[in-house]
């Protein structure tokens, strides 16, 4: 004997989203990426600026290093990379790409430094012009 399954109506049949429904759904997952998008993306700009803040302080040691080996500072960064006839010179102590900062911008130099500091080494930011704020703020190798 066969069993009897209980009849549906049509209106139980058609159970789903309406349409208000899904639009509710479309416009929620949409905040949420726009959320995450932002988040991800700040990081980013985050990322680069601690990157270029210990990109400054191992050129320092570098520049330190460099000191202890000839007796001065360079007079460019690009002595670190080349001998430009300095006595004592044992480098190459650093490499091109490591003369530029995370956004590709090549790294501020000045011997002797403001304010009574031996050197300055800046990186001048996302837009690459002194000064800024956020990520278009210069970073200062203090």
């Amino acid at each position: 004997m066969r069993r009897r399954l209980p009849r549906q109506t049509p209106a139980a049949l058609q159970r789903g989203m309406s349409l208000i429904e899904i639009i509710i759904v479309i416009v929620l997952i949409g905040l949420v990426l726009t959320v995450v998008g932002s988040r991800i993306l700040g990081g980013s700009d985050r990322a680069k600026t601690n990157l270029a803040k210990s990109q400054l302080t191992t050129l320092a040691g570098k520049i330190e290093q460099f000191e202890m080996d000839t007796g001065r500072k360079p007079a460019s960064l690009s002595e670190l990379v080349t001998n430009a006839g300095a006595t004592g010179w044992l480098g190459p102590y650093a490499k091109d790409a490591e003369l530029k900062d995370p956004w590709n911008n090549a790294i501020q130099y000045k011997v002797p430094g403001e304010s009574g500091r031996p050197y300055d080494l800046v990186s001048l930011g996302a837009d690459g012009q002194p000064g800024g704020d956020s990520v278009n703020a210069d970073v200062r190798h203090e």
